[in-house]
């Protein structure tokens, strides 16, 4: 038995896969404060379903998959450990330089009324100790060992929870920084610390030493939460193995991961667009857009050719983190999101959400704030008496004061004031559709929706409709989008080294050596989980750009020891790749090779079942009808029950299909139909 559990904002939903039986859903609040109690509660509602105690029920699991927002909300929050910090003397304040960069998470640059930088390390935590290496390896001062036990005994007087060793050059010769690991930990056992080389060992000493930070920042609070859910399990008799999502898209080890914490950064979203790569390729689409909007937020990302888009540039709020990850654009838009009037006297939505607890106020928990769930109850979207399958049910007398509240200062009903937030959401959505589409030179129309999460499928229609493309897929399982990701993700992690060399006087020897060395390393970490090196697929790729350029692009090289023979055909490569990112080419300029990667990975995707049934080509019947908003009026609607729906049936909007985890509206001018593994495919008419 396979399991997969993702914790979010808002639910945790959790993904059984039985050999021989389709996936089961099953969905409960989450617990914000103790994220372990929800997925022990979690799993006791699949045991109930399966009718076994709870401990046969976990002594069941062979394979149990993990992913969580915690990292990320412990850095978003700042609410991460009291981190210190040893660096190369002179080099203290790059952390805070930033190479002169102003992230102002979409605001002006110029704009003087966003606030000064705040390190995650203050400057005296930031400890210089004297020490030098050369950008080709060189050490041409020794480490100073005595600075660096002075230095620990400061910090740790000081309060100080986790220290990260970040030196010069040490991606070239990690000798420094690793001698100074051993120190720490030996003049300091009980705190958690990290080196530069060993969370990114590539040039780039803000990036290097902003992600380790990070690293340091959240490797506390990742490693008490495994701690605390691995005991817990073992303790409730589970005997199969445990992996996390990382950033990067594959699973590890709880070992793994608690040493390289800040790949548990973006560890739920990261799952959806495998989830879209996964749909696309039983449905046979490459070019995807895959929106998860959850209770708390909304998660975007490209899938193109079926490759999901990554990314080495990512910002997390106020930090840079240099690691390769996902390219999920998240923004705080989500069923939960609060909706308000600013200084102006305009209604805005979010990015403040009311969570899970108190939740919208048609939960009836104390929670008077409206929301977006609030909006879509009054509008007919979702149902009072079947939201997560009639566990939840919801108040739409509490859903309407809410919304007057709001719209009061307008002059608005609870109806209008709906249909103003749920437009005002979705056009705010539809914008950060574009931020990582349009915006970057694709065009939408030669892409399809995919509306994941528990509120994607009340939204997805109405973001095709804004943005112009014209088919959208609802998954059986969009309430567990990220969950169903989970179950297919391959176990692996991207490793790299710096080397830097014009292309014409590579020495590919060299690299040959780097990528035994990285190898290696992946072998070794997956024979610690007891993996076969057989298994192991290796892919590489270098990161190159034309003599002096800022911006690298990845090019893939051959999966076997280079030879000179091979690069004209990978400088063709880059040249290919420029023109494609950039519109242009430069093959009369040099070109240099920066950074060289590899992608090590062992496949684990199952044979994912879904419920199934006889095809139809009847018109389905509708279980009921209810009264819903559409363009500005209200028209009654029919609503299928999902389940009982068969693969070939179709019907035209407006329509609402109910499932036990989520609502798809189909709103006017969009036909739906049922496929063959029980997706909802919307086509717009005209």
């Amino acid at each position: 038995m396979i399991v997969s559990i993702d914790v979010g904002g808002t639910f945790t939903d959790c993904l059984v896969q039985e050999r021989g039986q389709p996936v089961r859903a099953f969905k409960t609040p989450t617990t914000p404060r103790h994220p372990a109690d929800g997925v022990v509660n979690v799993l006791t509602k699949a045991a109930a379903f399966y009718g076994r105690p709870l401990a046969a029920f976990i002594g069941g699991i062979e394979l149990l998959v993990h992913g969580t927002t915690l990292a990320t909300n412990a850095l978003l929050e700042r609410k991460g450990a009291e981190v210190g910090m040893l660096t190369t003397r002179g080099f203290r304040d790059i952390l805070e330089l930033r190479r002169g960069y102003r992230h102002v998470g979409g605001r002006s640059i110029y704009d003087v009324f966003v606030p000064p930088y705040r390190p995650l390390v203050p400057r005296r935590h930031r400890e210089p100790i004297s020490e030098r290496t050369r950008e080709n390896g060189e050490i041409v001062l020794p480490l100073a060992a005595a600075e660096v036990r002075e230095a620990v005994a400061r910090l740790r007087a000081d309060g100080v929870q986790s220290i990260a060793v970040c030196f010069l050059h040490s991606y070239a010769n990690s000798m420094n920084e690793a001698v100074a690991l051993d120190l720490v930990r030996a003049a300091a056992p009980d705190l958690h610390v990290v080196a530069s080389h060993e969370i990114l060992p590539v040039w780039g000493e803000f990036e290097r030493f902003s992600t380790t930070v990070v690293s340091a920042y959240v490797g506390t609070i990742v490693s008490r939460y495994l701690d605390d859910l691995q005991s817990r399990l073992e303790g409730m008799g589970l005997g199969g193995r445990l992996l996390l999502v990382q950033a990067d898209g594959h699973v590890q080890s709880p070992l793994e991961v608690a040493r390289k914490a800040v790949y548990m950064v973006g560890s739920g979203p990261a799952a959806a667009p495998t989830s879209a790569a996964f749909l696309g390729g039983l449905g046979g689409w490459g070019n995807i857009i895959s929106v998860d909007v959850g209770g708390t937020s909304c998660d975007v990302c490209l899938v193109r050719d079926g490759r999901v888009e990554a990314t080495t540039e990512s910002w997390v709020g106020e930090e840079r983190i240099a690691i390769t990850m996902r390219d999920v654009h998240t923004v705080g838009a989500g069923g939960g999101s609060i909706a308000w009037i600013d200084s102006l006297g305009l209604l805005r939505v979010g990015p403040q959400s009311a969570g899970a607890d108190p939740g919208p106020a048609c939960y009836g928990k104390a929670g008077e704030a409206a929301t977006v769930t609030d909006a879509a109850l009054v509008l007919g979207y979702v149902p009072g008496d079947n939201f997560l399958g009639g566990e939840i049910p919801l108040d739409t007398d509490l859903a309407r004061a809410a919304l007057v509240r709001v719209g009061s200062s307008l002059g608005f009903s609870a109806e209008r004031t709906a249909q103003a937030v749920f437009t005002t959401i979705n056009s705010f959505m539809a914008d950060q559709i574009s931020e990582i589409s349009t915006r970057r030179g694709n065009d939408v129309r030669d892409f399809i929706l995919i509306g994941g999460g528990g509120a994607g499928p009340v939204h997805a229609a109405f973001l095709a409709e804004l943005l112009g493309v014209r088919t959208v897929v609802i998954p059986q399982a969009a309430g567990l989008y990220s969950a169903l990701g989970m179950q297919v993700m391959d176990i692996g992690r991207e490793y790299a080294r710096t080397y830097v060399s014009p292309a014409p006087t590579l020495n590919v020897q060299e690299v040959n050596a780097l990528y035994a060395a990285m190898e290696e390393e992946a072998l070794t970490a997956f024979r610690r989980m007891g993996l076969e090196p057989r298994d192991v697929h290796f892919g590489r790729s270098a990161d190159m750009r034309y003599y002096r350029q800022f911006h690298e692009i990845p090019v893939p090289l051959p999966a076997r020891p280079l030879s000179g023979d091979d690069l004209p055909a990978v400088l063709e490569a880059f040249h290919r790749a420029h023109e494609a990112l950039y519109t242009f080419a430069m093959p009369f300029r040099a070109a240099e090779f920066i950074t060289f990667r590899l992608h090590a990975s062992v496949s684990r995707r199952e044979d994912v079942q879904f419920p199934t049934a006889a095809s139809s080509d009847r018109t389905p019947t509708p279980k009921r009808e209810r009264a819903a908003y559409f363009g500005g009026r209200q028209v009654t609607v029919p609503v299928y029950d999902g389940p009982a729906l068969a693969p070939g049936q179709g019907f035209r909007g407006p329509a609402i299909i109910e499932e036990a985890t989520t609502t798809a509206v189909i709103p006017p001018g969009f036909e739906a139909r049922v496929d063959a593994y029980h997706n909802y495919v919307l086509t717009r008419e005209g």
